[in-house]
């Protein structure tokens, strides 16, 4: 009793018929898709955050503003307290007055404005990107996520983005302003003295140009490995908190902690030599500030004996090159930020290419109206890199109301085939047609709205009854949620509860047994309502009776709907439609349970080890 199948079919080919086109709105891993291919990060980042560049050059706009106004106080104030010692009347200084108050409230209000808008922008930027990073995280969802490991991956999507915010923030926004503010300040100063015009623009392009090259390449091996180290230590903390009973049972906990502390120590090592170099960096702009001021005060006195500068400026010559180097202070720091954010934007848009193991159709369709069925014809599917397939020539019927069991070892297919249904792995050749549509057609969340899956881990979040329920359905009403715990035998349980359906179940169910947890999927598949449900183990790490009584109850409660039970035991497949058994990804057996024991093959074989009996002649 082998598979039948028909010739081989292109799983890729445009499905049959007309369909509802789903649309959807760009969103930020496409685009990076867009803009993939030599581009670095840095350019990608700057891509992304173009819909922030309004908010992001009127922030860059307010911080010129303010640095101008306080390079315009000190100006001002200079050439009034040396005008004042030559007691003028007071209509001959009333306008710098105004000026050092004008100066001195434009100086607060544009750097107020500039925090408020330039943080406003970054922080939409880093929203945006992270729900796109997560998107494609639930993309990558089952299959592409164990290339990263779990606390590190969460490194990337909350440090690593966070790191992204001081583009914006401390590299871009420095140096514009020292460019547009340093060059009107170059020629205000030129303009009163060239002599010291030219000092202050040598030591500008010294601290602003020199410096910050010296302090990026002195950060720049510390800060490529920041992203990577920090990423470790997140991974090793996890490792230990969720390894912690392992860790104990083991004897293993002090070699786990000695790896944390390692990370730890790594990472307090290149915190300390970020501090050395921007300490470095802050020295070499205070000695060129100092330098520039000396400078131009000495050429100001030259100038003052010589008849060639009015001495009531002298004090503005000397004086305007200390605030001038609040420019080109924060540069040093900047091109260490530009070290951070390149190493952190790479980690971020290697999750981001990451290809998904099934990719979404350019213009997808929309699964028709029920009642629906499933059908599959000489399925070839394997797993990428692979060169085996994990399915060969598979045929399968599910229609409303028709169960199908599908049994065999560990390896032979089983979870691969369930994750074919589930769009959660592509195929290669043969078809999966949902109501005639090509699955790869269609619309993956919609599909799998249609298509719905009781796993043997079925994630209980760490939150209330209530809530781990609504996952299926949002507008679920209380009513609709005690008639489904009631189908599943937890009604009572729950009323039992101190606060009833607001009673939190605690980290991965962690306040539920084994039993409960997996009755609390199946209540969630049922009111979610699935046409088309996948029964994967659902009785797996469960003692023997309370698996037994979970698949009869699940049986019981699926009649009017199609089931495909993946299982490995043989218990109630009396009431199966039809059992498939795999073998290498292959169907080696198909028939009604009678049928395959009085055939006596692998299925009966199967059934003799687990009942421990001899079956007769």
């Amino acid at each position: 009793m082998t598979a039948g199948g028909s010739g081989v079919a292109d799983s890729g080919r445009t499905a049959a018929g007309s369909g509802t086109k789903i649309a959807r709105s760009p969103d930020l891993a496409g685009v990076a898709e867009k803009d993939r291919g030599p581009q670095a990060p840095l350019p990608r980042t700057l891509a992304i955050a173009r819909p922030a560049a309004g908010r992001l050059a009127l922030a860059t706009l307010l911080g010129a503003s303010a640095l101008g106004a306080a390079i315009g106080l000190m100006a001002t104030s200079a050439w009034l307290i040396s005008r004042s010692a030559q007691r003028p009347q007071e209509s001959a200084v009333a306008l710098a007055i105004v000026g050092v108050q004008f100066f001195a409230l434009s100086r607060g209000l544009c750097r107020y404005g500039e925090r408020l808008v330039g943080h406003d922008a970054a922080f939409r930027v880093l929203s945006d990107l992270r729900v796109s990073v997560y998107e494609r995280l639930e993309r990558l969802a089952p299959l592409g996520l164990p290339a990263f490991r779990s606390g590190e991956l969460l490194a990337r999507l909350v440090h690593d983005v966070d790191s992204l915010q001081d583009l914006m923030l401390r590299v871009v926004p420095p140096f514009a302003i020292a460019l547009i503010v340093g060059g009107a300040t170059v020629g205000l100063v030129w303009w009163m003295l060239p002599a010291a015009g030219v000092i202050l623009l040598g030591a500008l392009l010294l601290a602003g140009v020199l410096v910050p090259w010296l302090t990026g390449r002195l950060a720049a091996r510390a800060e490529a490995r920041q992203a990577a180290a920090r990423g470790e230590l997140t991974a090793a903390v996890v490792d230990l908190l969720e390894g912690a009973p392992e860790l104990v049972a083991n004897g293993a906990t002090a070699a786990q902690l000695r790896r944390t502390l390692a990370a730890d120590a790594e990472l307090t090592d290149i915190a300390r030599t970020s501090a050395r170099t921007a300490g470095i960096g802050q020295g070499l702009t205070s000695l060129c500030s100092g330098l520039a001021m000396w400078g131009a005060l000495l050429v100001g006195v030259t100038a003052v004996r010589a008849g060639r500068l009015e001495g009531v400026l002298l004090a503005g010559i000397a004086l305007i090159p200390l605030v001038a180097f609040e420019l080109v202070t924060g540069l040093p720091g900047a091109t260490q930020a530009l070290q951070r954010v390149r190493r952190a934007a790479a980690r971020v848009f290697e999750v981001i290419d990451t290809v998904p193991a099934v990719a979404e159709p350019t213009h997808p369709l929309a699964p028709g109206s029920s009642p629906h069925t499933l059908t599959v014809r000489d399925l070839h599917s394997r797993y990428p890199d692979s060169e085996r397939w994990a399915l060969a020539g598979l045929d399968l019927d599910l229609e409303p109301g028709r169960r199908v069991a599908v049994v065999g070892p560990s390896g032979a297919g089983k979870s691969t085939l369930a994750g074919v249904l589930l769009r959660f792995l592509s195929y290669e050749a043969g078809s999966v047609t949902l109501d005639g549509e090509q699955i790869a057609d269609l619309d993956s969340d919609a599909y799998r709205r249609v298509v719905g899956l009781v796993a043997q881990d079925a994630h209980i979040f760490d939150n209330s009854l209530e809530e781990n329920l609504r996952l299926a359905r949002r507008e679920a009403t209380e009513d609709a949620l005690r008639a489904v715990l009631a189908k599943v035998r937890l009604l009572d349980w729950t009323d039992g509860l101190p606060a009833g359906l607001a009673t939190e179940v605690g980290e991965r169910g962690a306040r539920m047994s084994g039993g409960q947890r997996q009755r609390l999927a199946v209540a969630r598949a049922l009111l979610a309502d699935f046409p088309i449900l996948l029964l994967d183990e659902p009785g797996e790490h469960l003692d023997t009776q309370v698996a037994d009584a979970i698949l009869a109850d699940l049986l019981a409660l699926t009649r009017d709907r199609a089931t495909l039970l993946i299982t490995h035991r043989l218990a109630g497949l009396e009431e199966m439609d039809e059992v498939l058994v795999l073998e290498e990804g292959s169907v080696v057996e198909r028939g009604t349970h009678a049928d395959l024991i009085r055939f006596g093959g692998r299925y009966a074989a199967l059934w003799r080890r687990e009942r421990g009996t001899v079956l007769p002649e």
